[in-house]
């Protein structure tokens, strides 16, 4: 097993249906997850079954695709891990890197939440752009299933 290349944990007053349901369904997402320039949401886009491929999706008229990945395991609400890749290196699986998405129930109206983004060490653009992303992705997702909503879209959320 590879030593993560990115931890981040986070505690949030909610429930682990709820921080599950932030992280597949899209109509959640797009609300905490936007764009380098705070205009263009972002969603991911999968039926979550082990197997399947899902895609990064800019909420725009094309539906840019910005990462694609195949999930590895999904056992709601506690656990989803999949594979991250541009979509330019989908077919080369060397190139993938692993995100897992641990949710725990902690005490009485607390979820621990950890994320894990693993194998990065052979993309150092890649590595660069996810700690400063999921960091603002995961505070926004908090700050959204605490407070009802996100923070004020000048913090670009990656």
């Amino acid at each position: 097993m590879t030593k993560p290349s990115f931890v981040y944990v986070s505690y949030i007053a909610s429930t682990p249906e709820k921080v599950w349901q932030a992280f597949v369904d899209p109509e959640v997402m797009r609300q905490y997850w936007a764009g380098p320039n705070a205009e263009c949401a972002r969603v991911n886009v999968s039926d979550w079954k082990p197997g399947s491929r899902w895609e990064h999706q800019r909420v725009d008229e094309a539906r840019t695709v910005d990462i694609v990945g195949k999930v590895v395991e999904s056992d709601p609400p506690r656990r989803l891990v999949y594979t991250w890749a541009r979509p330019a290196q989908v077919e080369d699986e060397s190139m993938h890197s692993r995100v897992a998405i641990d949710i725990e129930q902690h005490g009485q109206g607390l979820v621990r939440l950890t994320v894990a983004h693993e194998d990065l060490e052979r993309d150092p653009q890649m590595l660069a752009g996810i700690s400063g992303g999921w960091p603002k992705v995961l505070s926004n997702l908090k700050t959204l299933l605490e407070t009802g909503q996100p923070l004020p879209r000048s913090v670009p959320a990656g």
